[in-house]
């Protein structure tokens, strides 16, 4: 088994399958997924709904095992790891993003920020978390509960978190699907300038041509299949792709 792939791709998708169920049951949600991101970039991933986006994300985020081919995290592969390591390189390479801010309400901004080092129990890199607090425009808040904080502003936070632990790649799940267009904005101009000063490598799926039109690539995802990828549309001539989808 190879253990290490030499490359500059942050995640390796080689002829990826993911089966839910057996025999007539049987649903093939990734039917020979072969994809690789490189680092820095920015990515969507986008399908129309039951199109294989979230376990797409799942299989390349090590939450999920494939059923067949196999996948590099940070040029490690994940076949034949425990649990308890797969934990381990999720905790170290990936932080993760979701529709649902899932902050503690109990903590500050600060300590919801801190979390993942916390959990470790590692130290944390203050340079970087300083850097990591004013690149989100936190700095005034850190002192704040999220019930005194905007939905943009707690997807801040969860941004700022997932970043604190310098992840070989940024996963976010619909990030935007519970703000209102101009918070969407703010929170993908975020983004964008995360992967552009950074390096960040930053992986969304979305269903919104809008938001897909920030990254640098577009993986156009149909029935489990790469059916099309396009490099820095507009959102237009993603929602024109999208149509040819039946999204």
């Amino acid at each position: 088994m190879t253990t290490t792939l030499a490359t500059e791709e942050v995640i390796r998708l080689e002829g990826v399958r993911k089966v839910y169920g057996k025999g007539e049951g049987a649903v093939v949600a990734l039917d020979g997924v072969t994809l690789g991101f490189e680092s820095g970039s920015f990515t969507a991933v986008m399908g129309p709904s039951g199109s294989g986006k979230s376990t797409f994300l799942h299989v390349a985020a090590g939450l999920d095992q494939p059923t067949d081919g196999e996948v590099w995290l940070g040029g490690v592969a994940l076949a034949g790891r425990s649990e308890t390591e797969l934990t381990e390189l999720r905790r170290e390479r990936v932080g993760f993003v979701f529709q649902a801010f899932n902050l503690l309400p109990a903590l500050t901004v600060a300590q919801n920020i801190r979390l993942p080092m916390r959990l470790a129990g590692e130290r944390v890199d203050k340079q970087w978390l300083e850097q990591v607090i004013a690149r989100t425009g936190l700095s005034e808040r850190l002192r704040h509960r999220p019930a005194e904080l905007s939905g943009g502003q707690q997807q801040r936070v969860a941004i700022a978190r997932a970043l604190v632990t310098h992840p070989n790649v940024l996963f976010a799940d619909e990030p935007t699907g519970a703000l209102d267009t101009t918070t969407s904005r703010e929170v993908l101009d975020l983004m964008r300038d995360v992967v552009d000063t950074t390096g960040q490598t930053v992986v969304v799926v979305t269903h919104d041509p809008s938001a897909a039109a920030y990254a640098d690539t577009v993986v156009f995802l149909a029935d489990g299949v790469v059916v099309d990828t396009l490099e820095s549309p507009s959102a237009d001539e993603i929602a024109e792709r999208m149509t040819h989808l039946g999204g």
